[in-house]
């Protein structure tokens, strides 16, 4: 991934046209004297964010491994005799980690790039205009999406079977942990099947290898802790707009569809 550092504009000793840039900046300048001094430092003190490189590929991909995903869940007898209430909750909870998972099994990378800065006209014209409005939707910065391609990189290295897969998923799904679960039990019992399950796998595949099982629950661990809100910016932000993700998932889940989640014409970075 490379992403260059912009310049700051701070330190920049480009010409400017002189009228326009003096009228410009003294309404800037009015404009921020108001705020706290977080929002008047140099912008090269701020996070950087960033999107997709290449959106219409990569949400493209993201929406198929999605698809993939819900229909996993559907496919599982065991999760379909749950309550719906503990159905909702552990899709709400596990929908993440089952999602990065697919990413690692289909090979999905991508790309981002430094999100471009709104101009200084710009802010200019719609100063004052988003106050009582909707705020502006987040951007991933480039210190989260490090970390998540950092978790992905870590799986690639364990290249898991497809029966791995297949048991860690289940493993990942049926956690008893979630609060409000009414079937707590059953659903800690189906959790243990499936890691009983990947046991048995692991155990001709690698016999010198007593470490693996550990080693990939201890990794998939850390699927948890990417946040849903960077992995819904990211990579379906730019299909669904404001509408909610899970909601989406949950529709499809309980809805027979085929093809994608959304159309992929409407992405834009």
């Amino acid at each position: 991934m490379d992403v260059d550092c912009e310049r700051c504009q701070c330190h920049s000793g480009a010409k400017r046209t002189a009228i326009l840039y003096t009228l410009l900046s003294q309404n800037l300048t009015h404009s921020r004297s108001s705020r706290s001094p977080a929002h008047q430092r140099c912008l090269c003190h701020q996070r950087r964010t960033v999107c997709l490189s290449t959106p219409h590929v990569t949400c493209q991909a993201a929406s198929n491994v999605l698809v993939k995903t819900i229909s996993f869940m559907k496919n599982l007898p065991s999760f379909h005799l749950l309550p719906r209430e503990d159905q909702l909750l552990l899709l709400d909870s596990c929908w993440v980690p089952l999602f990065l998972l697919g990413l690692v099994q289909e090979m999905v990378t991508f790309e981002v790039m430094e999100t471009p800065a709104p101009s200084m006209l710009k802010k200019i014209l719609l100063d004052g205009q988003s106050k009582g409005q909707e705020p502006e939707q987040t951007q991933p910065t480039l210190a989260a999406v490090q970390r998540l391609q950092c978790c992905l990189n870590t799986f690639w290295s364990l290249d898991l079977s497809p029966k791995e897969y297949a048991y860690l998923k289940g493993a990942i799904l049926f956690n008893p942990d979630v609060p409000g679960l009414r079937a707590s039990l059953y659903i800690e019992s189906l959790q243990r099947e499936a890691q009983r399950a990947l046991q048995e796998v692991l155990q001709p595949l690698y016999p010198e290898d007593q470490g693996r099982f550990a080693r990939i629950l201890l990794i998939a661990s850390t699927l948890k802790s990417i946040p849903p809100a960077l992995i819904t910016d990211l990579f379906f932000r730019p299909v669904i707009g404001n509408a909610d993700i899970v909601e989406l998932i949950a529709e499809t889940l309980y809805e027979i569809t085929g093809g994608q989640l959304a159309p992929v014409a409407r992405v834009a970075c």
